[in-house]
């Protein structure tokens, strides 16, 4: 399974940005999730959302992103408002599939001025 993200970015605090990543391989995708990582930390769990729907957050950033899913096009959305400059990271989602198999993306950077 391939992952390709886009949509990463620079914006001012308080703008929104929304990243997509597409997994490819014909394969049926069970939980997809986002990860990030900031310059010089561990990367670290974002959201995730299984195949029905139920999604997880982060507490540092529920209530301004949003995860969603297209199973038809094995796509995972990341809806990011009020971004803030600890926000910046690069973004990573990742799928799970068959037993127990995991496929990371390249990751998209995003960048949050203040």
């Amino acid at each position: 399974v391939q992952l390709q993200a886009s949509g990463g970015g620079s914006v001012q605090a308080g703008g929104s940005l929304r990243l997509s990543c597409a997994a490819s391989g014909g394969v049926r995708i069970n939980n997809m999730a986002w990860h990030r990582q900031p310059s010089g930390h561990e990367r670290e769990f974002v959201a995730d959302i299984t195949r029905d729907g139920n999604e997880a957050y982060a507490d540092s950033v529920k209530g301004r992103f949003t995860v969603s899913r297209d199973n038809v096009k094995n796509t995972i959305y990341l809806q990011m408002n009020n971004l803030n400059p600890e926000d910046s990271a690069v973004y990573y989602c990742n799928a799970d599939y068959g037993y127990g198999q995991r496929s990371w993306g390249r990751g998209t950077q995003v960048t949050v001025s203040s």
